[in-house]
């Protein structure tokens, strides 16, 4: 198992930096011709159509590696803005007519390359115009007469969706602040910051209301018909990720504590990685763990997907830019340990 004082250095060892070698090699093997990349590229699976989802995740592992080639990073970001849709929102899949939650992915990955104000705004502009209907008035009528008398959640918040002017959700949400949150110094962001402000207010409300008991998130409600949800891994990082420029609010400390605590059950690797980066960023130790990063194969990770051989190059890299460490409030080792 692996200590707490032993995570830089696990980092740092040789296996590590040949895991993360291996998977940026992969990278670069397996990008499109068309500059982006595909769910699945490895030995056993056929080289897919490319897709925002995987690209965003890739370019991310690659801008900080200095064996990038920039042909990779221009390429990759080229094939970005080349799918955005003419709305300024972006589709899960090429040829598709309208866009969804991955427009705030790939706005916030645009938004760490220069040069690219004008689709970040347009992405930006359609973060602030996308309402979920779950919260509208009508909406609102019709649950006053619905025979589930057990929601427990706040309709007065309102985030974002899977699919446009659909229902709110965990992770659409959270992908959208951190949207926001990576184009906030930019010009787009300030040309649209009274949106921006209202639409963060009433997101950061959201997933704090949506709190599982105990802390963490899961993807939708924290309570469905009197019964308690279980919070996930992914949806909790994304959650705390996507809060760490919010005000001190004592359901984030009580979300990284839970954190802290499933970090050594975690036999995911995509979990595994995204933990590890969550809690780094916030400046939490990271609590002795059944499994290493190092424990899988660049061809395990790569065959589980782009994006999960992405996050483990990320968690990977000691000196990765994204996510920046705006708002470090680190859980004590005491309140780990209770």
């Amino acid at each position: 198992m692996n200590s707490p004082a032993s995570s830089t250095a696990s980092q740092n060892s040789e296996s590590a930096r040949a895991l993360r070698a291996a998977i940026l090699a992969h990278l670069h093997e397996t990008q499109n011709a068309d500059g982006g990349w595909s769910f699945l590229s490895g030995e056993d699976h056929a080289r897919g159509d490319s897709r925002v989802e995987p690209t965003c995740w890739a370019l991310r592992a690659l801008a900080d590696s200095p064996e990038s080639a920039p042909a990779h990073l221009t390429r990759g970001i080229a094939f970005l803005k080349l799918q955005q849709i003419s709305d300024g929102s972006w589709p899960a899949a090429t040829g598709m007519s309208s866009g969804g939650w991955v427009t705030s992915l790939a706005t916030s990955v645009l938004a760490q390359f220069p040069s690219n104000e004008k689709p970040v705004y347009a992405g930006l502009q359609w973060l602030c115009d996308d309402y979920p209907r779950d919260s509208s008035r009508w909406q609102k009528i019709l649950k006053s007469f619905s025979s589930n008398k057990h929601a427990s959640h706040n309709d007065e918040f309102r985030g974002w969706g899977w699919t446009p002017r659909t229902s709110s959700w965990v992770e659409p949400t959270a992908f959208a602040l951190m949207a926001f949150l990576s184009a906030r110094d930019l010009s787009p962001a300030a040309q649209l910051a009274k949106s921006i402000h209202d639409r963060r207010t009433l997101a950061i409300g959201l997933l704090y209301d949506r709190m599982c008991a105990g802390g963490g998130w899961n993807c939708g409600n924290p309570r469905v018909y009197g019964v308690d949800g279980d919070s996930l891994i992914l949806s909790t990082c994304w959650a705390l990720l996507a809060l760490r420029d919010a005000p001190e609010h004592p359901n984030r400390e009580l979300s990284l504590s839970w954190l802290q605590k499933s970090f050594a059950t975690i036999a995911s690797p995509g979990s595994l990685a995204l933990a590890q980066i969550t809690l780094e960023t916030y400046g939490a130790p990271l609590p002795a763990a059944q499994h290493h990063l190092t424990d899988w194969s660049a061809e395990d990770l790569t065959g589980q997907g782009t994006h999960v051989a992405s996050w483990v190059s990320l968690a990977l890299n000691l000196s990765r830019s994204w996510p920046a460490k705006i708002h470090q409030s680190p859980v004590s080792s005491h309140q780990s340990t209770q």
